[in-house]
């Protein structure tokens, strides 16, 4: 039996795999996943069970260590490129959100010895043409290689937990005794190794004794709001009412809310990319003079690319065509689903992250 506080992706030592909470199930059944193959995480990857940028991240670090365990031979050069190849796949998975990139490039660069090849990104370098020349340089043993590349992996997972937490004592400050937030699908402990990041700073500043409460829109079409950050926040028992994502105008407009803080999955020099309707929250809090907060760890930054570089993951047309099992819409009907969509920096007030809160409109991101 799990409960609320397990935590949402970690790795198992006795059947060396990853678990993770099946976020598909979320709030009728809370229940694990075993990933044993890398097959196996790209398809839990793909169809949401573990999803949110630092829960990626994890998954990609761990999925490193996972290649490392599943290969079965002994040819040490072999073991590299199977490990160069696999991290290569889980990359594309989701071209949108950095962190995957971000915790897979991390462990890699852990088994080659930080050994550094030609590349452009700031952060982890998505390119794959990043591993294309590399070799190994040294003697260790696969056991020494998979030992490498699990202990860097639940580094990452360990890192995640302490970073929310300080990145939640940052935000916290930014609430009042008594404010009404808004948020957009989930940025809590489940989009998170544990304790969230747009959450994490409510959960936070409810741990200092301040009364908080919570308007959380639906998010469609996979409704991660509804599902997932309204469960989270009743386990909590944090004061959270369900809107549909077409109510936050009027929510704002009546000043039902004193801020809106959402996640993200990268910020570029100029802009967030975060969940698809992001961007038209911040236009109506730009219009209702409502503060508009991105909360993300330095490890979403990707600062030497703009908007126009990040290719928009786009889902299959039957996220809206059907609930569940039951067509809504006509069958053959065309569709446009983005799962992302870019917030320009000037919408923004400020970026709470673990080192501080960044103002983008007074700042160049490019000097962090």
């Amino acid at each position: 039996m799990i409960s609320i506080n397990t935590k949402t992706i970690e790795w198992n030592d006795i059947e060396n795999c990853i678990e993770m909470v099946d976020q598909t199930k979320i709030p009728l059944k809370l229940e694990k996943k075993s990933c044993k193959t890398i097959d196996s995480l790209i398809d839990a990857i793909k169809s949401l069970k573990i999803r949110g940028a630092p829960a990626l991240g994890a998954a990609g670090g761990l999925s490193i260590a996972l290649s490392a365990f599943q290969y079965g031979g002994e040819d040490r050069e072999e073991m590299i490129r199977t490990l160069i190849s696999d991290a290569k796949r889980i990359k594309n998975v989701r071209p949108t959100a950095v962190n995957l990139s971000w915790g897979v490039n991390r462990v890699l660069d852990k088994v080659l010895k930080n050994r550094r090849f030609d590349c452009k990104c700031s952060i982890c370098k998505l390119e794959n043409q990043r591993f294309s020349n590399a070799t190994t340089l040294s003697e260790e043993s696969i056991e020494d290689i998979r030992r490498f590349a699990l202990e860097e992996a639940k580094r990452i997972c360990e890192e995640d937990v302490r970073i929310n937490k300080t990145i939640g004592e940052n935000g916290a400050k930014l609430l009042n005794d008594g404010d009404t937030i808004l948020t957009h699908c989930n940025a809590g402990r489940l989009a998170c190794v544990d304790w969230g990041t747009a959450l994490g700073v409510v959960r936070s500043a409810v741990e200092m004794g301040k009364d908080i409460k919570v308007f959380a829109c639906e998010t469609r079409p996979l409704n991660q709001g509804g599902r997932i950050t309204t469960w989270e926040l009743m386990e909590d028992g944090i004061d959270v009412t369900l809107i549909a994502d077409s109510s936050s105008g009027i929510v704002m407009r009546n000043k039902m809310v004193d801020k809106v803080i959402v996640g993200a999955d990268r910020i570029v020099k100029d802009g967030v990319f975060n969940k698809i309707g992001t961007y038209t929250h911040s236009v109506l809090a730009k219009e209702n003079k409502i503060p508009f907060y991105v909360v993300a760890p330095y490890s979403t930054f990707d600062l030497e690319r703009t908007g126009r570089d990040i290719i928009i993951e786009e889902r299959g047309a039957d996220e809206l065509r059907k609930f569940g099992e039951s067509y809504i819409a006509p069958k053959n009907v065309k569709v446009f689903n983005p799962a992302f969509d870019f917030t320009p920096i000037e919408n923004i007030t400020s970026i709470i992250t673990e080192k501080g809160i960044l103002d983008p409109k007074i700042r160049d991101l490019r000097t962090i």
